[in-house]
Order: C-alpha cells, then structure tokens, then sequence
C-alpha cells in the first residue's frame, strides 16, 4: 500500500476505531486507553462510560484487581468498612467506608460484601469483579501494555498520539492516557548477601515453617509487622530493622503508616519478651552464610576488607569489636518487606517518565493536576499518584483517589469536550447554608483534606454565588482554564485540615487539653476541621509558588477556621454557625441574616442598602406559598379571620371538578399591590 493513502485512510480510522496496516502492523484507536483494571481504572471507566466517551482498558490479568489477589499476603486489609454510622445520608457514610467505589448503583457498596471492619482481600476482589461486569465496563482482559510511546500529530488532542503494544505485538492509539497500574514492582536493595534475602511476595506464610527459628525483618511498613504479626507466637524472636523510625498512624494522621491492628510486635518489643527494633541505613549492611546456614550481620565496609583467600572465617563481625552488638546472635532467615514502586520499564523515553525526588522516587513525577510533568494528555491515577499528597492526605488509597479520579474525569471533560466543571448557582443568601451542609456532609472534603476543595465563586454585586465541589488545589490559579468558570469577582475556598502542630512521629497526640472548644481559639484547632479562605481575586501562579510553608494555598485575604468537633457535627449554632456568618459578612460587607417581613418593611425606611435577603425576598414579593394548612394554622393562632369559601368566590359555588379547598386557594389569591411609594421612599434616604 502506498505511504500516501496509508496515511489517509489511518487519518480516517482515528475516529472509526477500524484498522489500518502501517509497516505490517495495526492500530486500534480509542480516544481515552486507560492501562489497569485495579480500582482507578474501573473509577476512571465509570466516569467515562457515564459521560459517553470512547474508552478502553487494558488489563493484564483475567479479572480486575490482580494486585488484590495477590495481597496482602495475609489476606488481612487496613482500609476500614464501617458499616453503621447512625447516618442515612449516604454521602457522609462514605467517609468512614474506605472500600466503595463511587456510582450510581447502590449494590456497590462495599458493606455488601463483607462484614469485617477490616475485611479479607478477596472480599475486595469479588467487589471489583462485581463492579466491572455490573457496569458493563469494556475491559480488555488478558491484556499486558509492554510498550507505549509517542507519536507527534498537531491535530491530536494534545498534540501528539499514544501508541501502546501489547505482548501479542497488537498496537493501539489514543489521544488521552490514564495510567492506572499502581505501585506493584518490589522495592530491593541490594547489598553483599542479599541473594539469602526472601521477598515478602514469595515467603511462606505458613506460621508453622518459621517455628523455633530467629528471624530478621528488613522494613517498617505495614507490610513489614503484617508479615511480623504472622509468625509472632511461633518464632524465637523477632527483629526488624529499617532506616526510619516507627510512625504510627494515629500519630501522624496518615492512613498508610504503621495501623494498630498490626502492631503487636511493638507490644512484644517494649515489654522486653525479645523482640525489637533497629534503626540503620540497608545499603551499609551485609549478610553472610556461615557452614551451618546461619545469617549474620555485618557492615559492608567488613566485608569489603577482607581477606578474600581466607574464607569465611576471615571476616569481620560487629561483634568482634563490640562483644555486645545488638545483631550478633545469627538469623535463620531474612526477610524483605520494603513495600513497592512504580514500573517505568514500558514507557518510550520520549514520555518523559521521571521518577520523583527523595522518598518520592517510587512514584513518576505529576503535576498536583495528576497530569505528568513530562508529556501533555498523560494522567496518573490511584495509588501511583500519590506523590500529589505523600505522608499529607489519603490519595494514594481507594477512600482518596475515588475523588481525585473524579477530578481529573472532570478536568479531561473541559480541555476535550467543552463541559465545564459542575457547578450549582445559589442566591447569596444560602452562602452560610451551603458551606455548612457541605463540610458536615461532603466525604471527598473530608478524606481528601489538603488536597480537594470546593470553590465558591461571588457572581457580581455578591448577590448570588456558584458553587463548585472538590477541585484539586494544587492548580488553583489554574481554575478559569480547568473548570472553564468565571471568578472575576473574588472566591471563597472551603478545605479541611488538621492543626500544623498536632501530628508527627514524635509528637504526643494524646496530651491533655488537646482539644480546642472555644469559637475564639478555633484557629488552634488541632484535629481534622474546616477551614475557609478568602481571596478577593484569584491567586496567581507566582503566588501559588510563593505559599507559606505547610499551607495549602497562599496567603489569603481573610481565612476562617470552623472550631474543632469531637462529633465532626458542625452545626452548633454558637460555636459554628455563628462565627462563620460573620466572617462572610464581613467579607462581602453585607448582611446574610434572614429577616420576617416586618422587619424587612422597617429596614425600607432606615436603610439604603437592604440585607440580600429583603432584597431577593420581601421587596420582590417573594414569601411562603398558600396553602389551606397554613391558612389553618393562621386562623387557629387569631392571625387571619376566617374566611369561607364563598368570601373568596362571591355568591358562586365551586364546581365539583374544581378540587379541593387548597385548589380554591391557589386559583384565588388576594391580589397585594406592591408597595412602591415605600420602594421610592427608600431610595430617597
């Protein structure tokens, strides 16, 4: 086939989704590829299929949530199924349920299909299954992406095309990538003897094998004390050892250090029943197999000095110098729990795929819009995404990222497709209402604090607001572009945090007096609480660069903390309501009070400016509708006299067809003139 009607016809086939030979091989083209069917992946495609949008995922296994099949190795998750919470509002459920997925199909919830407050992997894999197939959503099984590159084409989406093959040398293109593979490659270091080092994804997990024997963990991490926790009661003893000290979730606030229910080693550790804790750097160590098949431990530098024509015995051991080295007994085994990393191996180096800085290096590096530094159109979701928030919020797990996959959906809607950001218009007078309903209610608030924020833009004159719900903060600036909203007349941003001093490793969390419940001192609130800044244009680029240290978002012209709730119920009308209104009152310099008629008619005659609500109410005749329940309740407090029906239609009786007395009342208003010499005697004040 000649090069020139090749090129027309693969032209033609990038919207038809049929096949073109190009140099023997074929492409399959779909606007939006999405590589992994773990949890982001049927996230992503849910919001796709949703909007309408040619999609397809590719999945290397026969069933999504491969990873969950695998581990954890004990089968024993840490993301929390709260089942009751006395709520039936199921968006604030969904903040103490870290499994679900979000949709509109109430057989998805995760509750379904387990009991356990920390439920067994499988649950999960059946769940993901379910999802899937319930859905209808196109996954490609049993297909594993090798490859991805780029292909330069200025009428591509984003200026180029995706081209990914698969192990069968089958091609595909797409104009988006959303890269949903997790973290799943082992996390190794090597050192002299780390060849006798088992791997936490192939060690035994049969208690019984590691009975009478001395056992060295190489680790800190969850997976580290799940794999402790196993084999606890049957070892002699048990030492784990790992550059970075002990951090305990509910010690830092992070949902991804050490969880009590795997702690036990800690307990066996400080009661001195043999088991401990070491800190030391891994690349300084050295493993070495004495005759009998016993590990020892030594530093690198020993063995690298040694006299190598004088066998094994020639080495230098710690202990030879210090008689009481904390490892000089030997181990029967080593094991590595190190956690896991991101796979770079597939990716073209003209995608530009560079792995982040510091203790990031396991995640690619995105931007805080989850789009990669390097190539424009290519998004990072779930748990390789994580470098958004590292050790800051939950993005890297399902009760995370099912938000901010749902805020890159709603990005990719704009730049592609002309849908702007969802937003709901409000009167100003529901300012006070919405922020309250929103952070008592709002779960991607709640889970994703830091990190999500809703976004409320003042229309002008501040007599109405629109109202949009978990933007990604990162990219304030960014908004108009983003969202393709209008913020021409200021913004409030409404974020969760915790207090900047309350959490950390070495920070006692459980100090006496930690609480703050004092409306006044609401900005030394230490546990998780809402927080509203004001700014009176949007912040800029530079400004976003510039932010404070810890903040989430620059300096702003006026901010507002919600006081701390042991309940996380704000809605004490003193200690939250309160405060809150007259902080925006005193930012758009008005009133947001709601006011009786009568004291409406008064502010007429003494006020040149009426509160908003006066305005969009009494003076545009605006009130409670009739209805013969009300005209009741009226008669019966002596506010109305009695009218009977015939007071309202003359001598005439009502027609049968004409309904009831609530039908008579709604077609037979009394006619109220407005009051327009108050109006103009108003405006003369």
């Amino acid at each position: 086939m000649a090069p020139a009607v090749c090129g027309m016809l693969l032209g033609l086939t990038l919207y038809t989704g049929h096949l073109c030979a190009v140099s023997a091989a074929a492409f399959l083209y779909h606007d939006y590829c999405v590589i992994g069917a773990g949890p982001s992946g049927l996230q992503a495609a849910y919001f796709l299929q949703r909007a309408g949008r040619d999609y397809i995922i590719f999945e290397r296994s026969h069933a999504p949530g491969s990873f969950f099949a695998l581990y954890p190795r004990h089968r024993k998750l840490i993301s929390i199924n709260k089942r009751y919470t006395g709520k039936s509002n199921s968006e604030f459920n969904l903040r103490h349920d870290w499994n679900s997925l979000l949709s509109h199909d109430r057989r998805l919830l995760f509750r379904r299909y387990s009991r356990d407050f920390f439920p067994d992997a499988d649950a999960m894999v059946r769940y993901l299954e379910d999802f899937a197939s319930l859905l209808k959503l196109r996954v490609q099984y049993n297909t594993a992406i090798v490859h991805v590159m780029l292909e330069k084409d200025r009428q591509a989406w984003n200026g180029h095309y995706f081209l990914l093959t698969d192990q069968d040398r089958q091609n595909y293109k797409c104009s988006s990538l959303l890269v949903a593979t997790g973290t799943w490659v082992p996390n190794v270091v090597n050192f002299p003897g780390s060849e006798y080092v088992e791997g936490y994804e192939t060690v035994s997990i049969n208690p019984e094998d590691f009975a009478g024997q001395t056992v060295l963990i190489l680790g800190r991490g969850n997976s580290a004390f799940e794999t402790a926790e196993n084999i606890l009661g049957v070892t002699n003893f048990i030492h784990m050892v790992s550059r970075s000290r002990v951090r305990l979730s509910w010690a830092t606030h992070y949902v991804g250090d050490l969880r009590a229910i795997n702690n036990g080693l800690l307990d066996t550790y400080q009661l001195k029943s043999l088991d401990g804790l070491l800190e030391g750097d891994l690349e300084d160590l050295a493993i070495v197999k004495d005759k009998k098949g016993k590990l020892h431990i030594t530093l690198r530098f020993y063995l690298e000095n040694r006299n190598t024509s004088g066998g094994i015995d020639s080495i230098t051991l710690p202990q030879d110098e210090l008689d009481n080295f904390a490892t000089r007994a030997p181990y029967d085994r080593v094991i590595r729990c190190l956690g896991w990393k991101f796979d770079f191996s597939i990716y073209n180096r003209s995608l530009r795929m560079m792995p982040g800085k510091g203790n990031k290096k396991k995640y690619p590096q995105i931007k805080p819009s989850y789009e990669s530094r390097g190539t424009r159109g290519l998004f990072v979701l779930g748990t390789a995404s994580h470098s958004v928030d590292f050790r800051k919020s939950a993005g890297g797990f399902i009760h995370g990222f099912r938000y901010t996959t749902r805020a890159v959906h709603r990005l990719l809607e704009n730049r592609h497709h002309g849908v702007p950001w969802p937003s709901t218009v409000y009167p100003i007078t529901q300012l006070t209402n919405s922020i309250i309903k929103r952070v008592n209610e709002a779960s991607g608030l709640y889970q994703m604090f830091s990190v999500l924020a809703d976004i409320i833009l003042l229309r002008e004159n501040a007599t109405a607001f629109e109202y949009l719900e978990e933007y990604p903060v990162g990219v304030l600036a960014e908004l108009e572009m983003q969202t393709g909203r209008k913020a021409p007349s200021g913004l409030f941003v409404i974020i969760m945090e915790y207090g900047r001093n309350f959490s950390g490793a070495d920070k006692d969390v459980f100090y006496y007096n930690r609480a703050v419940g004092e409306a006044q001192h609401a900005w030394q609130s230490n546990f998780l609480h809402p927080v509203i800044y004001f700014y009176k244009h949007l912040p800029t680029e530079r400004e976003m660069r510039l932010q404070p240290p810890d903040w989430p978002l620059p300096r702003p012209d006026a901010v507002h903390h919600i006081v701390e709730d042991f309940l996380t119920d704000w809605t004490a009308p003193n200690a939250h309501i309160l405060p809150l209104r007259r902080f925006l009152e005193n930012c758009l310099s008005t009133d947001l009070r709601n006011f009786f008629a009568e004291s409406c008619f008064l502010f007429a005659f003494t006020h040149q400016k009426l509160p908003p609500f006066c305005r969009q109410g009494y003076m545009r005749l605006q009130g409670l509708v009739g209805s013969e329940g009300l005209r009741r309740h009226a008669v019966e407090a002596g506010l109305l006299q009695d009218y009977t029906l015939t007071d309202f239609l003359g001598n005439r009786t009502p027609d049968n067809h004409e309904g009831s007395q609530d039908r008579l009342l709604r077609d037979h208003m009394i006619p109220v003139r407005p009051l327009q010499h108050l109006v103009n005697a108003k405006d003369e004040l």
